[in-house]
């Protein structure tokens, strides 16, 4: 259910997972299961694999069959799970300690040696592992990935198991954010057992992670699995014996599912916001996402060039009001680049997100006007139709701009490809979901030239010397400090219209309790059975 979960260098444009899923299949046998076992049940979209360093779409359940080095609670402090420590003096090169005494849900000692098995397969460019990126920022990475030919080799020369609980960890260049990618989100830097190896394909279905819960049974296509406690886990105990993952691929089917009582569990669908509200009450569950919604700009056209007119663009969209109208209020309107899950982000730095008609209308005139036609280009068949005609339909009458139209292209595909290939002459969404909850990964992301969203069309020799500074800070503190006066630099250029920070939106029955959202999404083991 993770909504960042499909991003990719291009994906990283696209919307929640739940908004892309249709039609529906039941689940493992139903809440039966879950209750028959004593615990309860979640909707989950069809996992492509259940591998760590290989999923895009399973990750609620990798993160209960797995345990992460460190984790971030919802005020963005850190601490350590299956690491002791993770220290650097420069940071580039990193000591990882484990915790002794843990054991993959098989016996098997987890050790340094897994790590470094689990992190040279998923860095290996031939094996094709979705979580393959997550691991570039290590040194010997590009020669597990040449542009060219099979590699010469097939583990990363920046890993070095000392013994059996200690990594070191080299990087090509300096980043102190390196502590905040080992969270759970960051699915490829989990550690793999030696049976993961002997036979990936039956592994992928039925894997032996080192977590909270063990699954009992392999994977049933179409329908799921059910995912006990491992008595023997060293971290924090779950709440719930088991926990039953139904396969849906509509949750629009999920959400009807648990108003009957039947799925406990559900991610809200966003076309469901504005009623979620009312059919769940107190048992509506949010968290302000890592992830920023923004309108692009074609930065090359010269009627976009004033930065008055962007300005102008961006203070002419009440937020307040397309939040409660699209989103039942569940979004945050932004207020900078950075949404406030993201360790040490600052928010409040965006004057020109501030609706008002007035001083959009000033800006405008000072810019010089606009003749003509003005597009918003948008995915069509994903349920943002109602969003994009709302927000032309403020800029035609806040601005005085009568050729403001709403445009979709027929799918996602054409929509990508017109991205990708600069085809795109007005306005454009965008999206960003950081899979790991720091400012670094939005605003690298984002904006740079050498970022994996390819969608904000910026770069800026400044902005790219704050964030190398930030990277190469010893100190936490001086990093966010750095990150956020790059934000600021972006903001003098306003090169985006920031819209919202998404949101984490769950719900739940009334046979559950202790449902929390945090920084990686739905927190599955602090919840209980209470019915």
């Amino acid at each position: 259910m993770r909504r960042s979960s499909m991003l990719t260098a291009t994906a990283s444009l696209s919307l929640p997972l739940v908004l892309v899923l249709a039609g529906c299949s039941g689940g493992s046998g139903g809440a039966d299961d879950g209750a028959a076992s004593g615990g309860f049940s979640v909707a989950v979209g069809e996992p492509d694999h259940l591998t760590p360093g290989r999923t895009t779409v399973g990750y609620d359940q990798v993160r209960v069959l797995f345990a992460p080095l460190v984790k971030v609670d919802d005020k963005g402090r850190t601490s350590y799970v299956q690491a002791e420590s993770v220290t650097s003096t420069d940071a580039r090169h990193w000591t990882v300690k484990l915790r002794s005494g843990w054991t993959f849900h098989n016996g098997e000692a987890v050790t340094a040696q897994s790590y470094a098995d689990a992190w040279n397969a998923t860095a290996y460019g031939p094996n094709g592992w979705a979580g393959n990126g997550q691991l570039a920022g290590i040194e010997g990475y590009e020669a597990l990935n040449p542009a060219e030919g099979k590699p010469k080799t097939k583990t990363l020369s920046g890993v070095e198991v000392v013994d059996a609980t200690t990594l070191k960890v080299t990087l090509s260049s300096p980043d102190s954010q390196f502590p905040l990618r080992l969270t759970p989100s960051q699915t490829g830097f989990y550690p793999l057992p030696k049976a993961a190896f002997k036979d990936p394909e039956a592994y992928d279905k039925a894997p032996i992670g080192n977590g909270p819960f063990e699954i009992t049974s392999a994977w049933k296509a179409d329908e799921g699995a059910t995912v006990t406690a491992y008595d023997t886990y060293r971290g924090t105990k779950p709440k719930a014996p088991a926990i039953t993952f139904k396969s849906y691929t509509d949750l629009n089917t999920a959400y009807t599912d648990a108003l009957a009582g039947n799925t406990d569990v559900i991610g809200v669908p966003v076309s469901k916001y504005g009623q979620a509200k009312a059919d769940f009450g107190d048992r509506l569950h949010t968290y302000e996402a890592p992830s920023l919604e923004f309108m692009a700009l074609p930065l090359k056209d010269d009627r976009y060039g004033d930065v008055r007119l962007r300005k102008a663009l961006s203070m002419a969209v009440d937020r307040d009001a397309v939040n409660k109208a699209i989103y039942g209020g569940l979004y945050t309107p932004a207020t900078s680049l950075t949404p406030p899950s993201e360790v040490g982000a600052q928010t409040g730095l965006c004057d020109a997100c501030a609706f008002d008609p007035a001083a959009a209308k000033k800006l405008l005139a000072e810019a010089g006007g606009w003749s003509g036609e003005l597009t918003i280009t948008y995915p069509g068949g994903l349920g943002l139709d109602e969003l994009y005609k709302a927000i032309a339909n403020q800029i035609r009458q806040n601005l005085g701009i009568d050729g403001v139209r709403a445009v979709p292209t027929a799918d996602w595909a054409e929509f990508s490809e017109k991205v990708l290939g600069k085809k795109i002459t007005g306005l454009s969404h965008a999206h960003w979901g950081a899979l790991y909850p720091s400012m670094q990964n939005t605003l690298q992301g984002v904006f740079t030239k050498s970022g994996g969203c390819m969608c904000s069309n910026y770069g800026d020799k400044a902005v790219d010397e704050l964030l190398q500074q930030a990277d190469a800070a010893t100190e936490p503190a001086t990093a966010q400090r750095l990150y956020n006066d790059a934000q600021k630099e972006i903001l003098e250029d306003f090169p985006v219209v920031p819209l919202f920070f998404g949101s984490y939106v769950y719900a739940s029955t009334e046979r559950v309790s202790g449902v929390t959202v945090g920084p990686a999404d739905v927190e599955l083991t602090r919840i209980s059975v209470t019915g």
